[in-house]
């Protein structure tokens, strides 16, 4: 029960830190618990107030100016955050209408948007909590170092407002947006990835009996596959002395019924097992950027596509987006591939997970781009460049040449529709491109 319990915590976990749920409710919990304990310490250590100077606060016997200074800021800061919200529900329709719905996700888990919503409630908090202990029955007391603080949280509040209305204002250029994203997804890479990685032998090159017989398990859920726990996938495999081949890769969308996943030998399979095998798989209606890379270049494609329609015509984001796809692209193919077969012991193949490869990805991050943009001669340009900046970095011959292959496409993609001037400049860039596959 417990090993079943952890990939659903995980799954938690990732959707509640992206949200505007978790951060925001910590911050402001903790910052009423502050008020009120603050305001029943100063009751009894009366000598807390004497550190406030007079200046500050000179009406140190009335109850009533705290009250009063409590409840307006009380007040002062749920209006604020009323206006936090609004200019929040802005920003999502803003974008989802401009660039693309996926992208709203990446402004969900913004931090200093949870922050924001964070401090301002726990503002309201503090003063609702301090609130009860300024009193003038039965005897007068007033929380002169409770008010105090209230005060600075106050001012803290109107300085996070204004750089929280400068951050909206970055967020939502599509630099911020693209660049945000790119970032997530290097990240990604780097975790699955990671080029310290290496197994201590090379299971892809052991042979591989495909004609075993195999039972297909069927998903119990539909949705798309956003994380497989391989290392708790390979464990149950090894200790039911299976051998589980997945089906369908990260990111794929499996309808219920349908086969997830191949196991044999089958009669070492029954529905407690399967379940266990299952729990290993995260399935959701939406796509994360938990293990999948693919995601986040569809995101940058998505803005891509939009800028380049004819409705928007905006070939300057189209730009932008090529080149942080590039940027992604030469982190993925420098990188290991992730191990495909997964064994344990040494010797036995327990578990064969499909990743995404450098050519599936290439598809994904270019072939939609350059049909679209056979006709704007700067897109295309940025596109070659893009494809000579990764082979410049690559060291596999076999990428390379396909990095010259896409790049004879868009060339001959745009033969048709640009003038003669300027298919001389992309054949120009192409000859550059060309001369990565005999360097010397």
């Amino acid at each position: 029960m417990a090993n079943r319990l952890l990939p659903a915590l995980r799954t938690a976990m990732y959707a509640l830190r992206g949200g505007f749920l978790v951060r925001p409710l910590l911050i402001a919990i903790a910052l009423g618990l502050l008020g009120a304990a603050l305001s029943s310490l100063e009751k009894s250590i009366p000598t807390l107030s004497a550190w406030v100077p007079d200046l500050l606060f000179p009406s140190r016997l009335d109850p009533q100016v705290s009250q009063i200074i409590l409840a307006t800021i009380a007040t002062a800061i749920m209006t604020v955050v009323s206006i936090v919200f609004a200019i929040l529900l802005m920003t999502l329709t803003l974008t989802s209408m401009q660039f693309s719905p996926r992208i709203l996700l990446s402004f969900v888990k913004d931090r200093v948007t949870q922050w924001t919503l964070g401090i301002f409630l726990g503002t309201f908090a503090y003063c609702m909590a301090a609130l009860p202990a300024a009193r003038s029955l039965p005897h007068p007391f007033a929380p002169i170092a409770t008010v105090t603080c209230a005060m600075l949280l106050a001012m803290t509040c109107v300085a996070w407002l204004i750089f929280f209305i400068h951050h909206i204002s970055q967020a939502i250029s599509v630099n911020h947006i693209v660049d945000r994203i790119a970032r997530e997804t290097e990240s990604v890479i780097d975790d699955i990835m990671p080029d310290s990685r290496r197994p201590a032998h090379e299971p892809e090159g052991m042979p591989f009996d495909g004609n075993r017989q195999e039972v297909a398990i069927e998903s119990a859920i539909s949705g798309y596959i956003r994380y497989v726990d391989t290392e708790r996938l390979l464990d149950l495999a090894r200790v039911f002395k299976l051998r589980v081949r997945l089906l369908r890769r990260v990111g794929h969308f499996v309808p219920a019924g349908v086969a997830l996943f191949a196991a044999s030998p089958e009669e070492r399979l029954d529905s407690e097992r399967v379940r266990d095998l299952r729990s290993a798989f995260d399935i959701g209606p939406t796509r994360t950027l938990q293990q999948d890379v693919e995601f986040g270049v569809i995101q940058i494609v998505d803005i891509a596509l939009k800028a380049i329609s004819s409705a928007v015509n905006d070939p300057s984001t189209a730009i932008t987006c090529v080149d942080q796809l590039g940027r992604i692209l030469i982190r993925f193919v420098n990188r290991n591939v992730p191990v495909a077969l997964l064994c344990d012991p040494p010797h036995v193949v327990r578990v064969i997970v499909p990743w995404i490869g450098a050519e599936n990805l290439l598809d994904t991050a270019f072939e939609q781009i350059r049909h679209y943009s056979a006709s704007d001669i700067a897109v295309s340009l940025r596109l070659l460049r893009a494809l000579d900046d990764i082979a410049s970095t690559c060291t596999d011959p076999g990428t390379i040449e396909s990095l010259t292959k896409r790049g004879r496409r868009i060339v001959g993609g745009c033969a048709e529709r640009l003038s003669p001037d300027q298919i001389e400049k992309l054949r120009r860039r192409l000859s550059a491109l060309e001369a990565r596959l005999n360097p010397a």
